[in-house]
């Protein structure tokens, strides 16, 4: 979806929720939250809530004084361990009942960047209460609205927020590090992200405990890495592109522990993610059909994962296993979405095709 028409559709969603829900990354706060969505709900005088999801993956002490320096609400969950939900369900019942006083119902609508983990949340929400469906007049045809209670309803919407920023296209890993022409922007834009959010990674990381700029930061690490060029000078450039992929396969976060957890792989297939968005593929089967060949030349030990959000579903891609269960539990943990649909294909390594919601 273009970006365009991405902020059209959440425009639309703006405008249709009673109450709005930001759902971002904790491991990655200010990558996750968008601005401008937020004075776009703020200026619609809507209240927000931002909830934090993933908060399993981040140290509670810090959690709570992200949560204490926020001026808007801000509650953490980790929506795959069902942690935190009915923090959330009562949080969501207090911003909504002063307007019940001049409504009958409230209705209630996610927002977030692909991968936060939006439909996981929605479909915690829905659990065994969610009975009943109503259609929206005049909304885009086939959304719903979910109870969730008597008077409270989920917008059942593709509120996805378009990333319509190259650098932020790279830190989010959707452009592989190593086909970046010039990466040094990028890795600058990380580095100061992370010295806002949590500056000890650094430290902790490379073992830098003196700076004065993102830049020095980025030649030390050259430094450390011998990444020389002849001369003696460090390598920016190639420091870059290796700083920008620690980060894309999760050997670098903000906490050590989501690394841990995922273990190492290469992002890749963002020439085949794009033509299967071009060409709206949503069938295992015929994207395998299609590109089967390319994506055999992948098999092999070291691990490739691509995902895409697509039409409000999410395109994963994963070769280097030796099971395809084990392929398909990794890209759902990498995402957060529940796969629908799935097709395998590879001897001694396995790859897969996933679509997930």
């Amino acid at each position: 979806m273009k970006a365009r028409k991405a902020w059209r559709v959440v425009r639309e969603v703006v405008d249709e929720a009673d109450l709005v829900i930001e759902v971002v990354d904790a491991r990655d706060p200010i990558g996750t939250r968008n601005r401008k969505l937020e004075r776009i709900i703020l200026e619609e005088g809507k209240p927000l809530l931002i909830v934090m999801n993933k908060a399993d993956l981040v140290p509670k002490e810090w959690a709570e004084e992200y949560k204490r320096k926020s001026e808007i609400p801000v509650v953490f969950i980790s929506a795959r361990e069902r942690k935190g939900t009915g923090i959330l369900r009562k949080e969501i019942k207090k911003l909504a009942k002063p307007l019940l006083e001049g409504q009958e119902r409230v209705k209630v609508a996610l927002i977030g960047y692909p991968n936060v983990g939006k439909s996981t949340i929605i479909n915690t929400l829905k659990g065994k209460r969610a009975v009943g469906t109503a259609p929206i007049p005049g909304y885009t045809k086939g959304k719903q609205l979910i109870r969730l209670s008597k008077k409270i309803w989920l917008l059942d919407s593709p509120g996805v927020i378009p990333i319509d920023d190259f650098d932020e296209l790279v830190i989010k890993g959707g452009f592989p590090a190593d086909k970046i022409e010039e990466p040094v922007k990028p890795a600058l834009k990380l580095i100061g992200r992370i010295i806002e959010t949590r500056k000890e990674a650094i430290t902790e990381k490379f073992g830098i405990t003196e700076f004065e700029s993102e830049e020095e930061i980025l030649r030390a690490i050259g430094e450390k890495r011998g990444l020389i060029k002849a001369g003696g000078e460090v390598d920016i450039e190639e420091t870059a592109r290796w700083f920008l992929r620690e980060w894309q396969t999760g050997r670098f976060t903000l906490f050590g522990k989501e690394g841990e957890k995922k273990g190492e792989f290469v992002r890749d297939f963002g020439e085949i993610l794009d033509g299967i968005e071009r060409d709206l593929l949503l069938d295992p089967r015929r994207i395998l059909w299609k590109y089967g060949d390319e994506l055999k030349e992948k098999l092999g030990r070291e691990k490739h994962v691509g995902t895409r959000e697509i039409e409000g579903f999410t395109v994963g891609i994963a070769t280097g296993f030796k099971k395809c269960d084990s392929a398909v539990k990794f890209l759902e943990e990498l995402t957060g979405k529940h796969a629908l649909a799935s097709e395998c294909f590879g001897k001694k390594w396995k790859g897969v095709v996933v679509i997930m919601e």
